[in-house]
């Protein structure tokens, strides 16, 4: 810590995002860095409670930004791993079509794939298939091969381990609660302490709204939180599924429906849904904070999403209280998956 608790540069977050560009920043320069993260732990939310999943970019529009940071980030992410004896898998996926309105669909993903640059892209008939995946049914499928699997965790880890080796320092337990501008300089308040900074970047993730307010910026959004819940399979029937299983998601729907997929570190999950959470950081059906309930009932946008997807959200819903639903999603992709096949592992919150 620096001797008057002053730092060129703070960073508040501590999930993958804000190790990454704090990684990034001591790589650049000499200036003094801090990362304050508010748990007892980093990537703690989002970037710990996820599939693990390395995306290959195959559903963005192409040039976009999306597209860019992902196929783009994707190549960086495995060339990190290799070098950092972080165990990383480019398994690659199968997409499937289950029903004959969607083969239109799967033919514009592959299309995207190809303009967003993805390599070996391959179409696959319901034999092929079988050949990667026995246990699937399908119409017809598309296989990705530059997707794969890693543990985020491990790589914020490292993340914060090189950062802190370029010098800078890592603050947990320290939740931001006011932000104060002065003319030189930005002092932050946790916990009855303040951290003092020439510049400040938010990487809050869940809560990067309300920092941005904190600071006096009006972002013009509000974050909505979803949580994803995922099931896992019980050990007998890993055989079921060799890689990443997906089917061709709804284009109306922002989320990317369940799927299955091989967990880097062993075992499957399959998952997950998409259900309005009741706290920013809600990881159980229960879980509920009346300050973020009421953010949500009196955001417009939320409202304005409702009305565009209620009957999903209606399903979805259903599906998160009733677990034969869920099992017969996942009886589109495997038939043969019964409900005791599988059981209740968690989830994560995703900021929508």
């Amino acid at each position: 810590m620096t001797r008057d608790n002053t730092f060129d540069i703070v960073i508040i977050g501590g999930g993958i995002v804000g190790m990454a560009t704090a990684m990034e920043l001591s790589q650049q320069s000499d200036r003094s860095l801090l990362v304050v993260e508010a748990e007892n732990r980093l990537a703690a939310h989002q970037t710990g409670n996820n599939s693990g999943v390395i995306h290959s970019g195959l559903y963005y529009k192409p040039g976009s930004l999306k597209a860019q940071n992902c196929t783009i980030g994707r190549e960086q992410l495995y060339t990190f791993c290799q070098t950092h004896d972080i165990p990383a898998e480019r398994c690659g996926k199968v997409v499937v079509v289950t029903r004959k309105n969607e083969l239109g669909l799967l033919n514009k993903l592959k299309e995207r794939g190809i303009a967003n640059g993805l390599k070996g892209l391959k179409s696959l008939s319901p034999e092929e298939i079988k050949e990667r995946e026995p246990h699937v049914t399908g119409l017809a499928g598309l296989f990705v091969p530059d997707t794969g699997i890693v543990d985020y965790n491990r790589v914020t880890e490292k993340f914060s381990e090189l950062f802190c080796k370029n010098g800078g320092e890592v603050k947990l337990n320290t939740r931001i609660t006011k932000v104060e501008k002065q003319k030189n300089e930005i002092i932050l308040h946790s916990n009855g302490e303040t951290i003092k900074c020439k510049n400040l970047i938010n990487c809050a993730g869940l809560l990067s709204d309300r920092v941005a307010r904190m600071c006096g910026i009006d972002p013009g959004l509000k974050i909505i939180p979803f949580r994803g819940e995922y099931y896992k399979f019980i050990k007998e029937k890993e055989y079921l599924v060799k890689n990443l299983i997906y089917p061709v998601p709804d284009p109306q729907f922002p989320f990317l429906g369940v799927h299955f997929t091989r967990m880097i570190e062993g075992g499957i999950e399959a998952g997950p849904n998409a259900v309005l959470a009741l706290k920013r950081e809600g990881y159980k059906k229960t879980s509920f904070s009346l300050r973020d309930f009421c953010e949500i009932i009196s955001f417009p946008g939320f409202w304005k999403m409702i009305s565009k997807h209620m009957i999903m959200g209606i399903k979805e819903q259903y599906r998160s209280l009733v677990k034969t639903s869920f099992v017969k999603a996942l009886q589109r992709l495997i038939p043969e998956i019964s409900k005791k096949d599988v059981y209740g592992e968690g989830a994560g919150v995703r900021a929508q």
